[in-house]
Parts: C-alpha cells; structure tokens; sequence
C-alpha cells in the first residue's frame, strides 16, 4: 500500500470515527431527554423499552449507554440539576433581584412537581443514588444563595435567609398532603415567599 493510499484509509477513518462520536452522543442526548420526560410524566418505574421507543433507539443501545436504571436516573438529574444553574445564571442577568429569585423560585417548584419520582428514588437505598441530593446542594445552592443575597441587598426580602432552608421549605409545601384538600404549591410557596418580603 502507497503512503498516500494509507493517509487516505486512516483520513477515511477518523472521519467515521469521528462520525460515530457524534451518532452516540446524539443517542445519549435524546434518551437522557426522552427519559426526563417520560419520568416526569409517569415515574421512573416506567418501562425502559418505552424510553428507548420514543427515543428512537433499540433496548440495546439504551443498555450500552446506560447499563443499569440508577445510571439513567442519574444522568437525568445532573441534567435536571444543570439546568436550573443555568437558569439562576441567566434570571440573576435578566431582572431585577427580586423578580429573579421569584422567577427560579416558580421554576423551582414546577421542576419538584414534575419529577416527584426521582425524590421517591432518592428514598430507595440504591447506591448508585445516594450521592444526588449532595450534589444538588454543591451545583445549585450557592447561585440559590446569590439570588437570595442579592434580593435583600436590595431590600426586597429579608436579610439572612439561607438557599439550604429556601430548598427545604420549597420541598416541604410541594409535598402532597396525607390528608384533606390538595393544594396549590404554587400558592402555597407564594405565601412562603410573602413571608420572606414581611421585614420587622
């Protein structure tokens, strides 16, 4: 073989190398997109076959990426988890502090309503799952802490209020109650959040 012959085949190489690169992260993308919301809509008990259909992908292409479904669990919530920095990032540039935090605060509440299967995975005594909340704390509470800080700054909330008891009580009210009437979390941290605006 020539040596521009064997340039050629290993040029020809790297490029369906690098092709295929590509085709596995566009599979990795759409199943951990698809798996979002199919867990948000019916847990993350559902079927895998069912994720890997509305994917478009084979069983076996799911299982290559993600061998187990605590590995798929988790790659959804770091995506989750990614997200809502990105979208603190971007309130904190776009409105004024208060309205910023109020605005990740909505958010915030419609991300726990939607994904109230992967709290109850948390729950579970997997392993694989054990080390989520403490990374959703590291990523997410210190901007949660910037939008706080930078709201009473500004005097629009009271001053001293910490992300990890923000998180907690936002968690608390969205949690259905055992008993009575559902309610609106959405009203329900409003008034959460009124309390947070009263200043003695």
């Amino acid at each position: 073989m020539s040596e521009d012959t064997k340039s050629s085949s290993e040029a020809e190489a790297q490029v369906a190398g690098r092709r295929l690169r590509a085709d596995a992260q566009r599979n990795v993308g759409s199943l951990i997109q698809t798996a979002s919301e199919v867990f948000a809509e019916a847990g993350v008990d559902v079927p895998i076959r069912e994720i890997a259909d509305r994917a478009g992908v084979g069983v076996g292409t799911l299982y290559r990426h993600f061998p187990t479904r605590s590995d798929l669990v988790v790659a959804v919530f770091r995506k989750e988890v990614d997200e809502s920095v990105e979208a603190a990032k971007m309130l904190a540039t776009q409105h004024p502090p208060g309205e910023a935090l109020e605005k990740w605060v909505e958010r915030y509440v419609d991300f726990i309503a939607a994904h109230r299967g992967l709290a109850a995975a948390f729950n579970s005594g997997d392993p694989a799952l054990e080390g989520l909340p403490a990374h959703f704390q590291e990523r997410l509470g210190p901007l949660v802490q910037k939008l706080l800080d930078a709201a009473a700054a500004s005097g629009e909330i009271r001053s001293g209020v910490m992300a990890n008891e923000l998180l907690h009580g936002i968690g608390m009210l969205c949690v259905p109650p055992m008993c009575g009437e559902p309610t609106d979390p959405q009203r329900m941290v409003g008034l959460f959040m009124d309390g947070l605006r009263f200043r003695w």
